[in-house]
């Protein structure tokens, strides 16, 4: 919370009001600062502000807390807790309750003490900010947050009855980062890699998607026992572009995110940071999907080999609450070419064990314990997903208008797909509702 910049720019307030000779200039400076830290949290605010902006960040900030007490309290052991650490965490909830009340007093405070002093410029009132319109569907998590807000707001000692509510929030939804965000993306940088969280993550539902049911059932039912503790296997999919293999696992975030789901996509190219990833969250109540989206290997590209340590573990086992799910085109994901099978004309170019490295390539795919496969839709199939999708659209049309359309669509395209059924369905509701745009006048 030091490190806060609303957090900063408020004590920065209270150490000039708490100074025997006040500089007008540098209080002034002081209040237009924290107005400018609040400003810019409480105007891009998604939702409803709680109390006024500074009561609302201290709010945010104490709910997405990452510490011991919210961690252990996550792991539902809240009752298992140290006095010394409770009376710790009393202590700090007391010295929180009394500085979210003074936010409107001091900023009042500092603009009578310049007044008194004959301070001239003009400075802005205390700030009631107009926060953006709350996402149409937040989900339960986000809900949840808002309503213990609300109740710590409206709670008369945060050291009791306020630690009792949120070890309960921590408990049901999570602690700190993986709490507060249902998606995340491994960033790699010269200090090291870090998960940051995705706000607003693919809003793809699975009973949005069309075709390709069954296959879709397989993910879905281990994904279930993954969530249910019971023996899980990790995940290939694999087929054709175009067929839903991402939207099918992107989904999983929006059905499964408030049972404790958590997806952290991992590039490739960072594979080799995949033990960090471990470490951070072998110890926390949710079950993580490590995502590994469109993945093939060339050659001569030994990411592959980080790959199998994951799925099968090196020294460090991968934790029972981690699984690792891959789309891919391929079915081998090491490339493979005739040359791997052919003698070389000159013995000494020849490998001794030539089919070691075969069965090398060939054995990746096979390390997952299930593969998916997202076969591409022939013509009557596509149709059918055009027709369904037309039909949630709205959009009433003749069927054999929409069929020769559809078709068209895919001839330009090159070829059937989910992704080209969706692509030509917005394109036609977006063409069919512009002509209905009555011109501007």
């Amino acid at each position: 919370l030091m490190q806060d910049p609303v957090y900063k720019s408020f004590l920065c307030l209270l150490q000039h009001l708490s100074s025997e000779i006040v500089d007008p200039e540098q209080l002034a400076a002081a209040c237009r600062d924290l107005f400018f830290h609040l400003a810019e949290k409480s105007e891009l605010y998604r939702g409803e502000i709680v109390g006024d902006p500074w009561h609302n960040h201290l709010l945010d900030r104490i709910v997405a807390a990452d510490n011991v007490f919210s961690r252990k309290a996550g792991l539902n052991e809240y009752r298992n807790m140290g006095p010394a650490l409770l009376q710790a965490v009393q202590y700090d909830l007391r010295v929180l309750q009394r500085l979210a009340a003074l936010g409107e007093t001091a900023y009042q405070e500092a603009k009578e003490r310049l007044q008194q002093a004959g301070y001239q410029a003009e400075l802005p009132q205390w700030p009631g900010f107009t926060p953006l319109a709350p996402s149409p569907s937040p989900g339960a998590a986000a809900e949840a947050r808002q309503q213990l807000k609300r109740e710590l707001a409206a709670c008369r000692d945060w050291d009791r009855a306020g630690l009792e509510l949120l070890a309960g929030f921590y408990a049901a939804h999570g602690a700190g980062f993986f709490g507060s965000f249902r998606a995340f993306r491994w960033v790699h940088s010269k200090d090291g890699g870090y998960l940051k969280g995705i706000a607003n993550p693919d809003p793809v539902r699975l009973q949005d998607l069309v075709g390709y049911e069954q296959e879709r059932a397989a993910v879905v039912q281990n994904t279930e026992k993954f969530l249910h503790g019971l023996p899980a296997s990790n995940v290939l999919l694999y087929g054709a572009r175009g067929t839903g293999k991402s939207s099918t696992v992107k989904g999983l975030v929006a059905a499964y995110g408030d049972r404790g789901l958590r997806l952290v996509e991992l590039p490739k190219r960072y594979l080799s940071d995949y033990q960090e990833i471990l470490q951070l969250v072998e110890s926390r109540p949710q079950k993580f999907i490590i995502f590994l989206d469109d993945i093939s290997f060339e050659e001569d590209e030994v990411e592959y080999k980080e790959l199998k340590g994951l799925l099968e573990g090196s020294l460090q086992a991968r934790p029972d609450n981690v699984l690792v799910y891959a789309t891919s085109n391929r079915r081998h994901l090491v490339k493979e070419y005739f040359s791997d099978r052919e003698q070389s004309k000159t013995w000494q170019s020849r490998e001794v064990r030539q089919t070691d490295t075969l069965q090398e390539k060939l054995s990746l795919a096979e390390r997952f314990g299930l593969t998916v496969i997202f076969y591409s839709p022939d013509q009557e199939e596509y149709l059918a997903i055009v027709r369904e999708l037309a039909g949630r659209y709205g959009l009433n049309m003749d069927e054999q208008e929409l069929r020769q359309q559809a078709l068209r669509w895919a001839l330009y395209q090159n070829g059937t797909s989910g992704r080209t059924a969706r692509q030509f369905v917005d394109y036609l509701y977006g063409e069919i509702n512009f002509k209905n745009i009555s011109p501007a006048k």
